[in-house]
């Protein structure tokens, strides 16, 4: 009875077995096991990279033809995969759009389940409220929008604004757990504070308010301040040059965001990091299981994806799926936003990783 490669022989018999497997909605194991089951993640998922250069004139174009308001929602723009039939996903379980708002306009509020996040790499003038608490959005800053919390924003300026936006999309759609709600056609709240209320409540250094100490599941903190990220990296290239083990490698600085109820991530779903590189650092070449998305912030160098080195500057955005081998060079002082689904990867225990020069 066994054939090749372990398939059994090619029989009038064995057709028939296969016909009314289809007819049953059968597929047999040991016609698809490569696939199912290889030796290693081969992701449908491609690398790719979007240029800054291209995106932000399509989203201007966008802003003077597509409204924003209730029914459209939103004026953001998806990044579509191009190993992922179509579909707006950066990767199977990552969503990445620029989305742009006018000025003097806003857009409602609404919720869902899917948890969302905002980098701005370029503005300011527009504020986001969530759960009623006006958010000021400014360059280099990190805003949560966490699962089920109303959110809208409005652009208090005579200049139009773009940024990133950060969702689990793809992985609630395939999970089948998403909900969504309308809320109300303008924002709750115009208020224009430097400050959000959740921002004056937990951001302040080593200290947790006696009101909260009951752990969230996401991150209290509505945003996480440029200045104190470039702070942070400044200070571990300075300590790295007096001789202290303060960087992740080499001329490399890098922090994560965190959920400071518990030390976590900021979100369930979504990991945020943000790196600077030294000019002329290399880091050395890795793969990773899970997915992972950079934009660059400021300064030029090279990014290795598979086998392809791609220069990139200031906006450009390259998504690298799971398992393809992937390093960064800095030609400039290089500063990077990054976020991944590595809390989804490593709480249901997939996570793996190889580094260059590294044993095991």
């Amino acid at each position: 009875m066994d054939g090749h490669d372990g398939q059994p022989e090619d029989t009038p018999e064995l057709r028939a077995l296969y016909e009314g497997f289809d007819r049953a909605g059968i597929k047999p194991l040991w016609t698809q096991l490569g696939n199912l089951m290889p030796r290693h993640p081969r992701p449908r998922a491609v690398p790719h990279l979007w240029r800054w250069s291209d995106l932000y004139p399509m989203a201007q174009k966008a802003g003077d033809l597509v409204p924003v308001g209730r029914g459209g929602e939103r004026r953001a723009l998806g990044l579509a995969n191009p190993g992922l039939d179509g579909n707006a996903y950066i990767s199977p379980t990552l969503w990445c759009a620029i989305q742009y708002l006018g000025p003097r306009e806003t857009a409602p509020e609404h919720r869902h389940s899917q948890n969302a996040f905002r980098f701005v790499v370029e503005g300011e003038g527009v504020w986001t409220v969530v759960n009623g608490d006006p958010v000021r959005m400014s360059r280099g800053d990190f805003l949560l929008t966490p699962g089920w919390h109303f959110h809208g924003h409005h652009n208090d300026t005579d200049q139009p604004m773009a940024w990133i936006d950060g969702l689990d999309i793809p992985f609630s759609y395939h999970n089948d757990v998403g909900f969504f709600e309308f809320g109300s056609d303008r924002v709750t709240d115009y208020a224009t504070p430097q400050f959000s209320r959740g921002e004056r409540l937990w951001c302040h250094p080593g200290l947790r308010p006696l009101s909260g100490l009951q752990n969230t599941v996401s991150s209290p903190i509505s945003a996480y301040r440029w200045v104190h990220t470039d702070a942070a990296l400044t200070q571990q290239l300075l300590l790295e040059e007096e001789g202290v083990p303060a960087t992740a490698g080499p001329g490399h600085a890098a922090v994560r965001y965190i959920n400071p109820t518990t030390g976590g991530d900021v979100m369930a779903t979504i990991r945020a990091e943000f790196h600077r590189l030294r000019e002329g650092t290399k880091t050395p070449l890795r793969r990773e299981v899970g997915s992972t998305v950079f934009q660059v912030f400021e300064g030029r160098g090279n990014v290795v994806l598979g086998d392809q080195t791609h220069r990139v500057e200031k906006g450009d955005i390259f998504v690298i799926p799971s398992w393809v081998a992937w390093s960064l060079e800095a030609e400039t002082m290089f500063d990077l936003f990054r976020f991944s689904d590595a809390p989804i990867i490593e709480r249901l225990n997939f996570s793996r990783s190889w580094v260059e020069g590294q044993d095991g």
